[in-house]
């Protein structure tokens, strides 16, 4: 099988490896900054000078990338490589989008002749690394179990949740507890040291608590470290809770809390957390204080 992978960022450089662990299968790779390629080239991947080039000849081509408007210049854009796929080829969308331009995605690609998989994944850097991801699947049944193999190198957890714009939509729901959890825990923590508790003591005890969200305890370690090196980039999460609010405003649900969470996540971007692990909005809030 000759299979495409379009963007080789935090996530998608560790997902790509993984396909390169798969026997069977013919990778080819491209990414907008080149230096991001020599990696996989090295452990045998071709690479490709273009998205289009990437894609000719791939029976499946993945895309993990950082925003709806990076996803619609590269696959529909002047040199978009959706127009360069082989009639009944499956572009399988990995990047976190809102779901009425996945639906709109999958629209423009059957009109093509393109089959399309609405594919988020739930985890970071690590999941994504040890081929431990959950996907978030909107689309055909059909067409998820003739990539189940590929999909099962990559995660371990494969969750199809309706059609296409669905597995987006649940991804919205992740991300906005996810973003609220983080702030929920940093605030309590903080006001919990300003009433003499310890850093350590905190962070060893609160993620323990039944009242605390599981994914804390990977979080309170890097608080305890002040290691805020990304597995999430917090102006990625910025963006998905800009997504979120779209979504929102288009189903006409007001979302009161993750609004707030939103402001907040936006001014530790604009004080230089951005490019930071999202848990930096503990630091932000602590140097408020």
């Amino acid at each position: 099988m000759n299979v495409a992978f379009i963007g080789l960022g935090i996530m998608g450089s560790r997902m790509a490896n993984n396909l390169l662990n798969h026997n069977g299968i013919k990778l080819t790779v491209f990414n907008r900054s080149p230096e991001a390629m020599a990696p996989l080239k090295n452990a045998g991947a071709r690479t490709a000078d273009s998205a289009r080039d990437a894609v000719a000849d791939a029976e499946v081509v993945f895309t993990m990338l950082s925003a709806p408007e990076v996803v619609e210049k590269v696959a529909f854009g002047d040199d978009g490589f959706v127009g360069a796929m082989d009639e009944g080829a499956l572009w399988i969308n990995c990047s976190t989008v809102n779901p009425s331009y996945t639906r709109e995605c999958d629209e423009r690609s059957r009109a093509r002749g393109v089959r399309f998989l609405d594919a988020p994944v739930a985890g970071t850097k690590m999941p994504a690394e040890t081929g431990e991801l959950t996907f978030l699947l909107g689309g055909e049944s059909v067409d998820i179990e003739q990539v189940r193999p590929l999909l099962e190198q990559m995660g371990q957890k494969i969750l199809h949740v309706g059609p296409a714009g669905q597995g987006s939509g649940f991804k919205m729901l992740v991300n906005a507890l996810l973003a609220q959890n983080m702030l929920v825990y940093s605030e309590t923590a903080l006001l919990g040291e300003k009433l003499g508790f310890s850093r350590d003591f905190l962070m060893d005890t609160l993620p323990n608590l039944p009242v605390t969200a599981p994914f804390l305890k990977g979080k309170a370690g890097l608080i305890k470290a002040g290691d805020y090196e990304a597995q999430f980039p917090l102006e990625l999460m910025l963006k998905d809770l800009q997504l979120l609010d779209v979504t929102a405003y288009e189903k006409k649900q007001p979302l009161f809390l993750a609004g707030v969470a939103k402001s907040i996540f936006g001014q530790a971007n604009s004080a230089g957390h951005g490019r930071e692990d999202f848990a930096a909005v503990f630091d932000y809030l602590e140097k408020l204080g």
